[in-house]
């Protein structure tokens, strides 16, 4: 990287950290989103740069795939994903990624396409941590500054022993993702060995959502064999001597420019929370095999009284039992696409005792038994885009045919 210092890159590093220290000021009427865009709505909701959103959006593009009923089913608009000025709603971006992943017929998209862009593309949080002196600064200034690429994801770097980073949700439902976080993950790595110019690896990777054995086997390839799926915690965890390894690009002098920016950045974001929703559901997830989940149980681990806890979720037009009751078929729908995962085992992850009250819940949600909907449904992802046009998807991303 030995233009990294380069006037073309300085003079872009200047617009970058002028874009971020803007964020949250008002802006010129030229950088107006889209009219119909509910600008007070989206103010409370965690939002994103939206690069993985446009990314996926690109390769759906050149497979030639029709655009607008996915971004109609994530409600996005082509303005809001064509302004690379404009944040998107981080849920709105996981709906997109999935949305696009099935178009694509790629069950591995977040993880795909986290090796396409140059890191350059991630922004000033990649200068930011190209910059600093060791790998162990870096990495405690890219979980630092998470939030101004994506205010739904609380990324920590915590240190003891070896080097653990722990991606956190916020205000968004994590069971309802698979393709963003498995992009952060990967690009984090990327990020440890472009710096270090070695290829390290994780010595353990933790993943709270589910794949199959099969499925699982080409993420072990990448992040390592030490890698378990059904966690309760997302984390790459690496070796404690990755942290005094110097990074290749350290500069020194910019890197305080560039902090500075940062925390300028960070002291005039507002904090969106998200729906209160999405942080019961959060909390709800891990709990459920280990029997019945209760209000007050899930109120106290959110450090709130129960009462406190019915009122927020009645502002939000729902009760526990509704959004316990959603969240169990959703996890129903996800868990049995899985075929490494039999019926008992589904009904056990999500905390009933007995099958048969699973298979009723199940036939009360879907009007069919689990074992119908599994049969109804594919072991991979059914492409929409023409054949011709996924073979050429396929070769650009170097993955097999299937």
């Amino acid at each position: 990287m030995g233009d990294f210092i380069c006037a073309n890159c300085l003079a872009r590093l200047a617009i970058l950290c002028q874009g971020v220290v803007a964020t949250g000021q008002p802006q010129p009427s030229s950088t107006k989103i889209v009219d119909d865009v509910d600008i007070k709505r989206l103010g409370t909701l965690p939002t994103a740069t939206g690069g993985i959103a446009r990314l996926a959006y690109a390769c759906a593009q050149r497979a030639g795939i029709e655009l607008k009923p996915l971004l109609k089913k994530a409600e996005l608009t082509g303005q809001q994903i064509n302004d690379r000025g404009s944040r998107l709603a981080v849920h709105h971006q996981i709906q997109f990624l999935n949305a696009a992943a099935k178009a694509l017929g790629d069950e591995f998209l977040g993880f795909h396409l986290a090796q396409l862009p140059d890191l350059r593309e991630l922004g000033l949080i990649f200068y930011v941590a190209a910059s600093s002196e060791t790998l162990g600064d870096a990495l405690q200034r890219a979980a630092r500054y998470s939030s101004i690429v994506n205010e739904g994801l609380s990324l920590k770097c915590l240190k003891g022993g070896d080097i653990r980073m722990v991606f956190e949700y916020v205000g968004v439902a994590r069971h309802s993702d698979r393709h963003q976080i498995e992009f952060l993950m990967t690009a984090l790595i990327r990020l440890c060995r472009q710096l270090s110019g070695l290829r390290l690896t994780p010595t353990r990777v933790r993943i709270t959502h589910r794949r199959s054995n099969q499925g699982g086997a080409e993420l072990a390839a990448y992040f390592g064999r030490n890698i378990t799926f059904g966690a309760r915690i997302d984390e790459l965890t690496f070796v404690e001597r990755i942290k005094d390894m110097t990074v290749t690009s350290a500069d020194r002098y910019l890197n305080e420019l560039l902090v500075a920016n940062c925390e300028h950045a960070l002291s005039h974001r507002r904090t969106n929370r998200g729906s209160f929703r999405a942080a019961v559901e959060n909390a709800i997830v891990p709990l459920l095999p280990h029997g019945k989940v209760r209000a007050p149980q899930i109120a106290t681990r959110l450090g709130l009284s129960q009462r406190t806890s019915a009122r927020r979720l009645a502002s939000e037009g729902v009760t526990f039992s509704e959004v316990l009751e959603s969240l169990r078929g959703d996890l129903a729908r996800q868990y049995l696409s899985n075929p490494d995962l039999s019926i008992s085992r589904i009904a056990w992850l999500l905390g009933y005792q007995e099958v048969s009250a699973f298979t009723h819940a199940f036939k009360r949600w879907s009007g069919k038994t689990p074992r119908e909907a599994r049969a109804r449904q594919t072991p991979r992802l059914s492409p929409v885009m023409p054949s011709a046009h996924r073979r050429r998807y396929r070769q650009k991303l170097a993955l097999p045919e299937s």
